[in-house]
């Protein structure tokens, strides 16, 4: 295994200066294995949207009981922008690792906060807004933790390497939504129907809430790749200069992470939900959907990475993503046409492998922003990015089914969000070849 010292293309860094005997696979795994936890506990909660509900969210109507609960998971998003402005500049004054540990704790806290929330029927309006109030701190959270870890990821690696390293930011999201889903089809599974709605439902969130010890144990030796400032050194708010002299980059950045945010958001989280409320599929059948979304993820993203390492990340990207426009109607049309478990899982496995290959443009981005605010920018691209499309992508599409009456109406959104990042993709300017600025 090579060493951290090889795989530095600029001056030396804090953490190749105190470590050099640290190994790729230890960085990677130290950085991912916390990201790959804080999205399960962020995740699953879509997962279990129809259970939630049904318990947290009363209504008359099976659709009203949805809509709700899927708004609520989209208000997780709403202070997405807030903890990547604010942990990401944290990140870029005080290192990339005390960013990541806070970020454990937050996540964690979110987690006991659902696990432990009385439902409505015994408590009344106050059991939804204990959920609020959790989601508010998970998306919070998030926001904060993947401008960190992806700045760090891409500052380890090389010119040669950096789509491997960056791929795993996504890859261990993939790990986290496959544990996930296996653990909520194995509850709704294994315990009856009134157990599970009694208390099996908790079982996900009281494991969430490991993400705290085990994460903070894997992540205390990680050495940094920034020096921490001075308290006394006095400097611009990185965000006022992120804002200021790579406004461009945001935009670009932006148009980017729709097709993207769209496609994971639809592919991995909504059509379990989509599958069991709008098509009939039992739940122990549409889980596994969401386990093999995981699956692919976590696998593909590392060989797609350096695929692109080794040939042309923009071009992979721009293929993958025309194929998804091609792709996803058709998909659609053919699963709703016949409803089965069987087809969604062919469905879902194909648009997952595209989704895949068309996130090899992921290193773009980030290295067209300088070290100091790298983190804060890309933390801010992504937090606003997911308020915009991924936070409300499944609220908007079960709306545009109930109102159109089309259950074709998720293609369409997808198709749309694909399209305006293709065309932005084309002509983004791609520097991830060349050493960090």
């Amino acid at each position: 295994m090579k060493e951290l010292s090889e795989f530095s293309d600029t001056a030396p860094t804090v953490a190749a200066v105190k470590n050099q005997g640290a190994s790729a696979a230890r960085v990677i795994t130290a950085i991912t294995i916390g990201n790959a936890l804080e999205f399960f506990d962020f995740t699953i909660y879509s997962f279990l949207a129809v259970t939630m509900g049904e318990l947290f969210f009363p209504n008359s109507t099976p659709y009203g009981q949805l809509l709700m609960s899927t708004a609520a998971f989209g208000v997780g998003f709403v202070t997405r922008p807030i903890g990547g402005i604010v942990l990401g500049s944290y990140a870029d004054r005080a290192g990339r690792k005390a960013a990541m540990m806070m970020t454990l704790g937050l996540m964690a806290l979110g987690a006991a906060m659902i696990a432990c929330a009385p439902t409505y029927a015994q408590i009344g309006i106050a059991a939804p807004v204990i959920i609020v109030i959790a989601r508010l701190i998970q998306g919070f959270s998030a926001g904060g933790e993947v401008g960190a870890t992806t700045a760090m990821l891409l500052e380890y690696a090389t010119p040669r390497t950096r789509s491997f390293y960056s791929s795993w930011q996504f890859s261990s999201q993939g790990l986290g939504v496959a544990i996930g889903a296996m653990l909520a089809t194995a509850c709704s599974g294994m315990l009856s129907h009134s157990e599970f709605m009694r208390w099996g439902w908790r079982i996900p969130f009281a494991v969430g809430i490991l993400v705290a010890p085990v994460g903070l144990y894997i992540r205390q030796k990680l050495d940094d790749t920034v020096q921490p400032k001075p308290a006394h050194v006095k400097a611009a708010s990185p965000l006022r200069v992120v804002l200021r002299d790579h406004w461009r980059v945001i935009m670009m950045g932006l148009l980017l992470m729709m097709g993207s945010t769209a496609s994971v958001y639809l592919i991995t989280f909504y059509m379990p939900t989509y599958a069991i409320h709008e098509l009939g599929i039992p739940m122990s059948s549409a889980l596994p959907a969401g386990i093999l979304v995981g699956l692919v993820l976590f696998a593909g993203m590392p060989l797609t990475g350096m695929l692109a390492d080794r040939f042309n990340r923009k071009k992979i990207s721009i293929a993958a993503r025309v194929a998804i426009v091609l792709a996803i109607y058709p998909a659609f049309i053919y699963l709703t046409a016949a409803p089965s478990a069987s087809r969604l899982l062919l469905v879902v496995g194909l648009l997952s492998v595209l989704h895949v290959m068309s996130m090899t443009s992921m290193a773009i981005v980030p290295a067209l922003l300088p070290k100091d605010i790298r983190a804060t920018g890309v933390a801010f691209i992504y937090a606003i990015g997911v308020v915009l499309v991924g936070g409300s992508s499944q609220f908007i599409t079960t709306w545009l089914v109930h109102v159109t009456g089309s259950k074709l109406s998720p293609a369409l959104y997808l198709l749309a969000c694909t399209a305006i990042t293709v065309a932005a993709l084309i002509k983004i300017e791609d520097r991830s070849a060349r050493p960090l600025i």
